[in-house]
C-alpha cells in the first residue's frame, strides 16, 4: 500500500516538470522579432507618408514590444511573458539613449572631419577673414586648457577635502548645512556663477577680465560635482577597512590617506572627469567674463582669451558662411575628442591606482 501510495505521488512531477520547461522561444528569436518589427515599421511608416525616420523607429520600437510579448504569451505563457516585456522595454529604452548620442557623434565627425588636419590645430584666427577660409582653434584649445586646468586645481582638492569632511568628519549641524549648500549648487545656472564673479572679483575688487577669471566661475560648477561624486565613492569604502586600520594603532587622517582615498580612487578620478567634461563646454560664464580673442593669449592672468565654446558659437553664428560652420563643427569635433581622451585618461589612472588583490 506504501509503495503504490508513494509511486503515485511521484507520477505528476515529470509531467509537471515537462510543461514548465518544453515551451521556451529559441535564443535567436528576439533579433528575429526586431528584423521583423523593423519591416513592419518601415513599411507603416512609408505607407501612411511619414517622412520622419525618427517616427519610423517608435513605431518599430512599439510593435518589437508588443510582438514580443504576444509570442511569447503564446508560446511561453504569461508569466515568461511578462518578463520578457520588461527586458524589451528595457532594451527599448537602451536603444532610444544610445541614438541620438551615437547620431550625434557620427553627424559631427561628418561635418568636422574634412577641416581638422594640422594646419587647423596649429594657427589662430588673427589676421583671417571670417568669411574666408583658413584660421584655426590653436588660441581657443590653449585658453581652454589652461582655463579647465586652473578650474581643476582649484575645485579638485576643495571638493575632495569637503567630501572627506562630510564623511569621515561631519557630524551635526555645520555638515548639514555644507551637505545643502552643495546640494544647492549642484542645480545653479553658469551665469549665475558668471554673475557672482564679476560681481567680486572684477567689479568689487577691481581684477581685470583674463581666463583666470573664467576659471573661478568655472571652479564654481565644478566643485560641487566633485563634492558628491567624491562623497559617494567614499561612502562604499567598507568599514571593516576603517576598523582594521584603527585597530593597528593607525590615527584617522593617515587612515584616511593610506587607506581609505586610495580604496575609493577610481571612483574619484571618475567623479572629477566628470566634473571637468561639464565645465568644458560652459559657454556662458566665459563670453561674461573671459571675452574673445581671435589671437594667441598665452597668459590666462592677463588679458582676454578665447575658448573652444565661445569659439565654435562665434562661427556658427556667421549667417550663410559655409568656412565659418565648417571650422565650427571642425572644433566640436575636437571639443568632443578632448573629452573622450580625458574619461580614457581617467579610466587608466582608476585601472593603474585601483587597489590589486593579493595572490
Amino acid at each position: 500500500m506504501t509503495t503504490a501510495t508513494s509511486v503515485a505521488d511521484r507520477t505528476p512531477v515529470p509531467q509537471l516538470n515537462q510543461r514548465l520547461t518544453a515551451a521556451s522561444l529559441p535564443s535567436w528569436a528576439p533579433a528575429g522579432i526586431a528584423v521583423i518589427a523593423i519591416a513592419l515599421g518601415c513599411a507603416i511608416g512609408a505607407g501612411f507618408g511619414l517622412a520622419s525616420h525618427l517616427q519610423w523607429g517608435l513605431i518599430s520600437a512599439l510593435l518589437f514590444v508588443v510582438i514580443s510579448y504576444a509570442v511569447s504569451a503564446r508560446v511561453e505563457g504569461r508569466r515568461q511573458a511578462k518578463d520578457r516585456l520588461a527586458t524589451s522595454m528595457v532594451w527599448v529604452a537602451f536603444i532610444l539613449a544610445v541614438v541620438p548620442l551615437a547620431s550625434l557623434l557620427i553627424y559631427t565627425i561628418q561635418q568636422g572631419a574634412g577641416v581638422v588636419n594640422g594646419d587647423f590645430l596649429q594657427h589662430s584666427m588673427k589676421g583671417v577673414l571670417s568669411a574666408g577660409p583658413g584660421g584655426g582653434i590653436y588660441h581657443a584649445l590653449l585658453g581652454t586648457l589652461q582655463q579647465v586646468g586652473i578650474a581643476t586645481a582649484i575645485a579638485a582638492p576643495i571638493g575632495l577635502l569637503t567630501a572627506v569632511y562630510l564623511v569621515e568628519y561631519g557630524r551635526g549641524r555645520l555638515a548639514q548645512v555644507v551637505t545643502f549648500f552643495v546640494d544647492v549648487m549642484t542645480g545653479i545656472p553658469s551665469i549665475v556663477a558668471g554673475l557672482f564673479i564679476l560681481s567680486v572679483w572684477n567689479l568689487a575688487l577691481g581684477f581685470a577680465y583674463s581666463g583666470f577669471s573664467g576659471s573661478l566661475a568655472l571652479a564654481i560648477l565644478m566643485m560641487p560635482v566633485v563634492v558628491r561624486s567624491t562623497e559617494e565613492m567614499l561612502k562604499l569604502v567598507p568599514n571593516e577597512l576603517r576598523e582594521a586600520s584603527y585597530a593597528l594603532g593607525v590615527p584617522r587622517w593617515k587612515t584616511i590617506l593610506r587607506i581609505v582615498i586610495p580604496t575609493a580612487i577610481g571612483g574619484i578620478t571618475t567623479g572629477v572627469m566628470l566634473a571637468v567634461a561639464r565645465i568644458t563646454g560652459e559657454t556662458a560664464p566665459v563670453m561674461m567674463l573671459v571675452f574673445v580673442s581671435d589671437s594667441i593669449n598665452p597668459n590666462p592672468f592677463v588679458g582676454p582669451q578665447m575658448n573652444l565654446p565661445v569659439y565654435i558659437w562665434q562661427q556658427y553664428a556667421q549667417v550663410n558662411n559655409q568656412y565659418g560652420y565648417a571650422r565650427a563643427w571642425g572644433a566640436a569635433l575636437v571639443l568632443i575628442a578632448f573629452v573622450m581622451g580625458l574619461n580614457l585618461i581617467a579610466r587608466g589612472i582608476a585601472r593603474w591606482r585601483s587597489p590589486k588583490s593579493g595572490h
